[in-house]
């Protein structure tokens, strides 16, 4: 069976939906994490870390949308996360928030690097999925920051 452009286009949407998802249980996680804070550590919190995975999850959900849209292919809803049980903490919450947005960025980084972006000619999507990247990369280093700081 030949590998066309639209199975192509498929798996782009496949992978960035994973990297959505992967997105969406950061931004839970770094929620959790925030009601179980006080006020100086949670201001901080939501400055550092849930703006920028806010920001990455509806970029990221536009640029799936957008995608399909230009190309036929189905759209979809990306329902909540759940952030896990409250027994984690504060650094357990955080913790999965990093494995989670590293984990996207690897999944975006992939798909970047496969090239199938530039093959399917789409500036729109090759800028969606950088400025996804650019917006999880200073997750793991704000979170450690945080977490250090903790209990100070």
């Amino acid at each position: 069976m030949a590998y066309d452009s639209a199975q192509a286009r498929q798996e782009m949407l496949d992978d960035i939906a994973s990297a959505i998802d992967d997105i969406g249980l950061a931004l839970a996680a770094v929620g959790a994490a925030f009601e179980a804070l006080d006020d100086y550590n949670a201001e901080k919190l939501e400055e550092e870390l849930f703006r920028p995975i806010q920001m990455a999850y509806g970029r990221a959900q536009r640029t799936h949308s957008e995608f399909a849209e230009r190309h036929g292919l189905p759209t979809r809803t990306f329902d909540s996360a759940s952030a896990g049980l409250p027994s984690q903490g504060v650094k357990g919450f955080l913790d999965g928030a990093v494995t989670a947005t590293v984990r996207a960025d690897r999944t975006l980084a992939q798909l970047q690097d496969s090239m199938r972006p530039v093959e399917v000619g789409d500036a729109e999507l090759r800028a969606g999925l950088s400025e996804v990247r650019r917006l999880v990369a200073g997750v793991p280093h704000a979170a450690n920051e945080l977490v250090r700081g903790l209990g100070r």
